[in-house]
């Protein structure tokens, strides 16, 4: 393992001492990490903030970290050092990864499986905004929906980190895609992202819309990053034997759906968790990823940054997202500027 003469002996990192609110978190000092066997370890460019970086926060994810642990799910920024087993992967190289938690940091040590080199084609706050929503969205409508030409798709808050992607993806796998939001202005940036139609259901009723532009037929796939009084209704737009695809549970309710939709129309309900699948099959998520990123490079995906503060701001960044007041995604960013490859930094054999 090679490290640069730059490396510091301590760095800064929002830190969670407590399950609990928001306003419990902190920046503090804390020991740099090591890039252990197997893992890489990275100076913090950008960092994506993503609603369940809040849900952990207040003990209400799946994955609870031990305390103490910090935030935040995936990062772009520079390989410091490779641990012992590592390759493809060196110091001075652009990357984006997948962290779990812990990108709330100035730095951060990562499995190498989740960590990927980054085209010359995104800065760091394109990729920090990338990684999780994309891959999901693809994981979801490629692997967990096998998504054809010319099948339908309703998307349910659309707008959001996740649902935008969706939305994108979904027409360059040739859906046509129904977007739903609260808002008519969300609607509009998912216009501009692709969808064929548009359902506000804050005054109108979803169902009947996504009738009507299905001519009584109902929708093949609805993505479902929203949960709540949404997705029952959701549930009731699908065609026979549909396929309702549970993403998350954004709105803070996780409904109770009524079997006998599943039963009477054949319905299936299918669960969607990205980070499980990346460390149970990392080669099928290396090539969802190796794809994504070829996309981007062709300007197919255009990643929507609505937002981007300084590390000292987190706490407003992630109440923006917790309070679904986020359009796009919302992006940390460390530095100033992308770095460059430092002068003198030996690349890791």
């Amino acid at each position: 393992m090679r490290i640069s003469p730059e490396k510091k002996v301590a760095m800064r990192a929002v830190i969670c001492d407590a399950i609990g609110s928001i306003d419990g978190l902190r920046i503090d000092d804390v020991e740099s990490p090591e890039a252990r066997p197997g893992q890489v370890l990275i100076r913090v460019g950008a960092c994506g903030i993503n609603f369940y970086d809040g849900l952990a926060v207040a003990g209400k994810y799946q994955t609870k970290p031990d305390l103490p642990f910090s935030p935040g799910g995936e990062i772009a920024g520079t390989v410091i050092a490779v641990g012992e087993g590592v390759f493809g992967l060196f110091a001075g190289q652009r990357v984006l990864a997948f962290t779990g938690f812990g990108g709330y940091a100035e730095e951060v040590a990562v499995p190498a499986a989740q960590v990927f080199a980054l085209p010359n084609t995104m800065t760091f706050k394109e990729a920090a905004g990338f990684l999780i929503a994309y891959a999901t969205s693809y994981h979801a409508l490629k692997d967990r929906a096998a998504l054809r030409p010319g099948r339908s798709l309703l998307v349910l808050g659309a707008a959001g980190g996740v649902g935008l992607t969706a939305v994108e993806i979904g027409k360059l796998m040739g859906a046509r895609v129904i977007t739903a939001a609260s808002q008519d202005k969300k609607l509009a940036l998912c216009q501009r992202y692709g969808a064929d139609e548009t359902v506000n259901y804050s005054r109108t009723d979803l169902k009947s819309v996504v009738m009507d532009l299905t001519e009584g037929r109902g929708v093949d796939i609805v993505f479902d990053p929203v949960g709540g009084e949404v997705s029952k209704t959701a549930l009731r737009c699908l065609a026979v034997g549909g396929q309702h695809l549970v993403i998350g549970f954004a709105s803070g309710d996780i409904p109770k759906l009524g079997l006998n939709q599943l039963l009477l129309k054949q319905i299936s309900v299918t669960g969607v968790l990205w980070g499980a699948f990346s460390r149970a099959e990392p080669e099928r998520n290396a090539e969802n990823i190796s794809e994504l990123l070829a996309w981007h490079c062709a300007g197919s995906l255009k990643p929507h940054i609505s937002e981007t503060y300084p590390f000292n701001a987190f706490a407003t960044a992630l109440s923006r997202v917790m309070n679904r007041e986020a359009r796009g995604k919302i992006v940390l960013q460390m530095d100033a500027v992308d770095r460059i490859v430092p002068a003198g930094w030996e690349a890791a054999k």
